[in-house]
């Protein structure tokens, strides 16, 4: 897997970088390929976390008029409003399971928010990264002020978690050896993202189709 990429960009900095922005992979596998081609531990997570966390903006900022758009296009219609719905679910089944874990405590909807969405997107598996954080961000109501801190965050601590399992590889094993098991990992991430592209768009298929209640940019308390 990695010498197919290198051998389809061409350059390993920009395929790193490149790695990084896609969704489902996003530093995860960005941070597992430039292991494996030889990058250190802080240019690997350096790259990946400055590529995967330029996603930010866009989404938070384009997503809702994006859909609005696709609605307003008759054959996009059923499945943009699908999409709205599933990350609106999605976003009210975080703060409900953040409120039952911290309904006694003293803090507010918002930081229980922001804790939902650091939490999110720290865990670094396929979606759940700082493109559905961000998304999920977006659907909570959450301003951008209050929103890229947690998500930044909780994308540096994903990736230090993936740059400390590839850095327990390069010290067990030799590089060729440690290579091998990160393009392992590499691949089996890989088929992990698809499998669950897969079931997002059968999940978004089967969503009741309703009325959306969120605007973005507008704080919901």
């Amino acid at each position: 897997m990695t010498e197919f990429i290198q051998n389809l960009i061409g350059n390993d900095l920009l395929a790193t970088i490149i790695m990084s922005f896609i969704p489902l992979i996003e530093l995860k596998g960005g941070i597992i390929f430039a292991r494996g081609v030889g990058f250190s531990f802080f240019e690997a997570l350096g790259l990946t976390y400055l590529g995967s966390t330029a996603v930010f903006f866009p989404i938070f900022f384009l997503l809702v008029p994006i859909l609005n758009l696709l609605k307003k296009i008759k054959w996009f219609n059923t499945f943009a409003t699908k999409v709205e719905c599933y990350f609106q679910d999605k976003a009210t089944e975080i703060i409900e399971e953040r409120k039952k874990k911290h309904g006694d405590s003293k803090l507010s909807e918002t930081l229980l928010k922001q804790l939902g969405v650091f939490i999110f997107v720290a865990i670094p598996l396929p979606m759940t990264g700082i493109w559905t954080g961000t998304a999920i961000a977006v659907f909570l109501g959450l301003s951008f002020r209050k929103a890229i801190l947690p998500a930044v965050i909780g994308n540096l601590v994903a990736g230090l978690i993936i740059s400390g399992i590839s850095a327990i590889c390069m010290a067990i094993w030799d590089f060729a050896t440690a290579k091998l098991v990160l393009d392992g990992i590499l691949y089996a991430l890989f088929a992990i993202a698809l499998v669950l592209l897969i079931v997002f768009i059968i999940k978004v298929a089967k969503k009741k189709k309703k009325e959306p209640t969120i605007e973005n940019g507008e704080e919901i308390e």
